[in-house]
């Protein structure tokens, strides 16, 4: 079948910002950092002929995109919240330079917001619903709209859903998104502060079992049960990874959380041993010891695992699905083993108070991470934290496009309760990184980690100015 010409683009927006097809909140981190594109490769490996764009991690600006718009017959942007008005200002540009364009938008944002989204620009033909791969697919074979499963679509003056399409089961129907990375990317431009580089990221998986209140992805597009990939396909597509890539030096697998089904992940470590590649995953904080060194035997560095918060009542409140306790014995035989740990807290969730701000920064000192990341609460349309802020107040519906970021990119505070406002709450991030490296302890032990690798020097080295000039640029928004 001859497929139209599309093109998959995560769109150009500010300067060093990861909020592309990868990144489950959108914004500039405090270092260097790009995810993956991993949702439009995976579109892009279902599209023969396709082309994937990756505009924020490549450099493009939207100048150099204007002559690629008549190459194509359909465009196919990933969008965000945070982004969404960035977005829809791209896909008018190049529906401009090609009239004849046909354009549809994916991503949670549009899913929720799908009357929003297609009123905010008659540029914008359709968008997607839910899980959109083989939507996607469907739309790009040239099928007409109104007989593609998952869509919103104009209908005369009306916007009207084409129909529910089924989640995927057999998640193995889907195409590597390794091939696409060959072809359209390249591992150099990704970065992440706590992985080696270059890395690649790809999921094996989508779903996640846990109900965590802010967590985007599960509440929207993939839901909550865990469907994987088979061991040996993925197995598979990392040996040709290897092949292919040989200048990465880590595979990530970002399952929202990999270790959710044990016999999987273990089986899956065996096959990646043999493979002799090095990876890391996202985890919960309750991995039992036996798993972990089944995980560690095999290759696995690192786990990025959501801490969140040092209260018991405010894991509660999130529905985090983690006892303390729990926790910390899984923190303790991370490091008996040798697994290291990037760490990840948010600050402002429901019942935070200025005592449970110290209470979480004495917890991140005690289990110790090996680095660590604070955000704000991203207060995404499409979840229960997003419900719950609206019915008691926490914030203003237009605050939620308009302040989630600021005019550079950088995170910004949108909740505020009567004990405690934004402005707070946004200041305590910075006292939480300050408070966590500024030791003696984990000075020195950064300093140990430079003089052992000449690579890790250069890189903390630029981190480290990436990373006072992040703290210097949120004094100047605060």
């Amino acid at each position: 079948m001859v497929m139209k010409k599309t093109l998959f683009l995560s769109p150009p927006s500010f300067e060093g910002f990861d909020g592309g097809a990868g990144s489950r909140y959108q914004c500039k981190r405090e270092v260097t950092s790009f995810w993956y594109p991993t949702w439009l490769a995976q579109l892009a490996a279902l599209v023969p002929g396709s082309t994937l764009i990756d505009g924020p991690a490549g450099g493009y600006t939207l100048e150099q995109l204007l002559p690629e718009a008549p190459k194509y017959e359909v465009l196919v942007i990933y969008t965000s919240t945070p982004t969404f008005a960035n977005d829809v200002r791209v896909a008018d540009a190049l529906k401009k330079a090609n009239p004849d364009l046909l354009i549809g938008f994916c991503g949670a944002h549009v899913m929720i917001n799908w009357q929003q989204a297609m009123d905010a620009s008659q540029n914008i033909d359709f968008v997607c619903d839910k899980e959109f791969d083989f939507t996607i697919k469907e739309v790009c074979e040239g099928k007409a709209l109104a007989d593609v499963k998952g869509l919103y679509y104009r209908d005369g003056d009306k916007v009207v859903k084409s129909g529910e399409r089924e989640t995927i089961h057999d998640m193995d129907t889907l195409p590597w998104v390794t091939e696409i990375y060959k072809k359209f990317l390249d591992p150099k431009n990704y970065y992440n502060g706590y992985m080696l580089h270059p890395y690649m990221s790809l999921y094996t998986g989508r779903g996640c079992k846990s109900r965590c209140t802010y967590c985007l992805w599960p509440q929207t597009i993939s839901g909550h049960t865990y469907r994987t990939r088979s061991v040996k396909n993925i197995a598979a597509e990392i040996a040709y990874a290897r092949k292919e890539f040989p200048e990465v030096k880590e595979f990530f697998f970002d399952d929202d959380t990999l270790t959710d089904n044990i016999e999987h992940v273990e089986a899956l470590a065996i096959e990646l041993g043999k493979l002799g590649v090095t990876w890391s995953c996202n985890a919960k904080a309750n991995v039992p010891r036996k798993t972990l060194e089944i995980l560690k035997a095999n290759g696995l560095r690192l786990l990025l695992v959501g801490y969140e918060s040092g209260n018991q009542k405010i894991l509660n409140n999130m529905k985090k699905g983690v006892r303390l306790d729990f926790a910390r014995r899984f923190t303790q035989d991370c490091h008996d083993l040798g697994i290291l740990i990037h760490g990840c807290f948010i600050m402002g969730l429901p019942g935070e108070t200025h005592d449970t701000i110290k209470e979480t920064m004495a917890y991140a000192k005690e289990i110790n991470p090996k680095t660590i990341q604070v955000s704000l609460p991203a207060t995404y349309p499409g979840t229960f934290l997003y419900k719950q802020a609206m019915e008691n107040g926490w914030l203003q519906t237009d605050e939620v496009t308009t302040g989630l970021v600021t005019d550079n990119g950088t995170q910004e505070s949108i909740l505020s309760y009567p004990h405690l406002d934004k402005e707070e709450i946004f200041s305590a991030v910075e006292t939480f990184y300050k408070d966590f490296y500024f030791r003696p302890r984990k000075m020195a032990q950064l300093t140990v980690d430079m003089f052992r690798d000449w690579d890790v020097m250069k890189r903390q080295l630029r981190e480290g100015k990436e990373f006072f000039k992040f703290l210097w640029g949120r004094k100047e928004a605060a």
